[in-house]
């Protein structure tokens, strides 16, 4: 069963859907799994952070269309310390004005998309973080960004379903 399910997740990742991270994460045990395992599971990170303790934290972010990012820490010696879904409540009202998009991106990963509004002279950042179900409203958090990249505000707004 495990060796199925193993192929389905491959089968899925090769067609660019995400449903098997929780499958994936259930297998990854902080403080015993090796990077080498999480690297199997997730394959290379979009972005690598270094961290002042020595660690790093590997980006994986599901946007433009799935609605987490994952940022995996793993520590000096090479063993998973934690895993963090980081679209959340907690990590929004973490983003404060006079930010840089670096800091955001460290806090939210990779967005979904990036425009620059022309008559405002701002850049805004979405991420997408609800789809309630298939066809529904989609919810997006954003943050906008002034001339100089420093953030100025955020905010939410729902794209109606098709």
């Amino acid at each position: 069963m495990k060796r199925f399910l193993a192929w389905l997740c491959a089968l899925l990742s090769a067609i660019g859907l995400s449903a098997c991270d929780q499958f994936h994460i259930r297998e990854l045990k902080p403080g015993v799994s090796s990077a080498h395992e999480v690297r199997d599971r997730f394959g290379a990170p979009q972005m690598e952070w270094r961290n002042e303790d020595g660690s790093v934290t590997w980006e994986y972010s599901r946007q433009p269309e799935g609605t987490e990012c994952f940022m995996i820490t793993i520590g000096p010696d090479g063993i998973l310390q934690r895993i963090d879904q980081v679209l959340n409540e907690q990590q929004f009202a973490r983003v404060q004005r006079g930010m840089v998009g670096d800091e955001v991106r460290r806090l939210l990963g990779k967005p979904a998309s990036r425009q620059f509004l022309q008559l405002k002279q701002e850049t805004v950042w979405e991420w997408l973080i609800d789809v309630p179900a298939p066809g529904g409203d989609r919810v997006y958090f954003t943050v906008n960004f002034n001339t100089d990249g420093r953030v100025t505000g955020t905010g939410r707004y729902v794209k109606p379903g098709r």
